[in-house]
This record gives structure tokens, C-alpha cells and sequence, in this order.
């Protein structure tokens, strides 16, 4: 999966000349928390949210209401912007994606190819990425299977023996806990029961079996 996948590519963006209070009407009609900041096509800055607020005078500050009004309708994306921006291309894989965000402590990367912007991912992309990469709102039954040891051929025997159960399967993912190899299979079929009998039969540890989002 690369980020081109997952990436919003319907964009809001505003300009270095934008005031703040426009930038904040914008985030509050889209719906959105952040936006790009585009000069002459060229990506050269980000605003969100979090640095508007932080632009904001102090409560605590001696100027008035009104002064405070003035100030603000004279600052403009340019004076509060992130300027040094962290970004991804589109055809990264999406954990690349996510251990950018981690090291830089972000919520938020423009996806750039060259020097265009193409999109925006964020860590609710994130998010849904992973919902949709293991199968969770397809619905059904994910079943977790412990194996002590590794075993040639292990998938393709799980494989064919839901097959033969008459199950299809949507996602496998395979990951390593303590020395284990732990397999998480998403199963289209709510029969929780019977999936979980045809494979203790056959000789699996069954962990878990349980039904998700139907």
C-alpha cells in the first residue's frame, strides 16, 4: 500500500496573503484542521489549527478587544505559517508515511511529487488505512492463530482448509510476538462457531475468533 492510496487529493489550500481570520473560516466551512500553503502552484508553507491558536494574543494580555480585533486582521499565513515542512511522495509506502510522522512527531504530511502538491495525508488516513487493510468494515470473523514454530507452507494449509470449509478469506496478516508467529485472518462470514471448530479440528491454537464491525 503507498500513500497515493489513502491520500486526500480534494484540497483546501490558501496563499501566503491570506489573513488568519480567513484561514480560520475556511478549516471551520471544510470541516478541516489544517491547510496547505500554496504560492505561485508551489507548496511553501502549512497553517493548522493548533498554530493559529498559538498565535492568538494571551488572555492575560493588557491589550483591548479592539486592539486585539486590529492585530489580528493585519496578520496574515505568511507570519504564523510552518515553513520548514516534513513531506512525503506519493508512491511511499504508507509506513514510510507513518514513521515520518512518528520521528517528527506530526499529524499531518502534503504529499509532494517533484515540486507539486498532490495530496495531504493525515494520521485519521492513517487510520482508515489500517481499518481497510485488515478487513475490519467488510465485516465477519477475525480469527487470531498462535503457531509455536515456523512452518513451510503454513498459509497456503490455512488457506485451503477454510477453502474446503466453504470460507473466503479478505486480509492475513502475519506478525511475530515473544518467539511466536501469530497469524490474524479476516474470515467473510459471521459462522464464529464453525470457523473456529474447523480450524481447532485440524490441529490450529485458536487465540481468538470473534465477530467485527458487521
Amino acid at each position: 500500500m503507498s500513500v497515493s492510496d489513502f491520500m486526500a487529493t480534494d484540497l483546501v489550500t490558501v496563499t501566503p496573503d491570506t489573513p488568519i481570520f480567513d484561514a480560520v473560516d475556511l478549516m471551520k466551512h471544510h470541516d478541516i484542521h489544517r491547510l496547505p500553503v500554496l504560492e505561485n502552484g508551489q507548496l511553501v508553507g502549512l497553517i493548522t489549527e493548533g498554530i493559529i491558536q498559538e498565535a492568538m494574543p494571551s488572555k492575560a494580555t493588557s491589550l483591548s478587544v479592539y486592539e486585539v480585533n486590529y492585530l489580528l486582521n493585519k496578520t496574515t499565513v505568511r507570519d504564523v505559517m510552518i515553513k520548514n515542512v516534513a513531506t512525503i511522495a506519493p508512491d511511499a509506502l504508507l509506513e514510510d508515511a507513518i514513521a515520518l510522522m512518528r520521528t517528527k512527531n506530526i499529524g499531518v504530511l502534503p504529499v509532494v511529487e517533484g515540486s507539486d502538491l498532490k495530496g495531504i495525508i493525515t494520521n485519521n488516513d492513517i487510520f482508515d488505512a489500517f481499518l481497510k487493510i485488515t478487513g475490519y468494515n467488510n465485516g465477519g470473523t477475525r480469527v487470531t492463530i498462535q503457531i509455536a514454530e515456523d512452518q513451510k507452507g503454513i498459509l497456503a494449509n490455512i488457506a485451503k482448509l477454510l477453502a474446503d470449509n466453504d470460507f473466503s478469506i479478505a486480509t492475513i496478516v502475519v506478525n511475530r510476538v515473544n518467539g511466536a508467529t501469530i497469524i490474524e485472518i479476516q474470515v467473510e462470514s459471521p459462522a464464529v462457531t464453525t470457523i473456529r471448530q474447523a480450524l481447532e479440528t485440524a490441529g490450529y491454537t485458536v487465540i481468538n475468533a470473534v465477530l467485527t464491525n458487521q
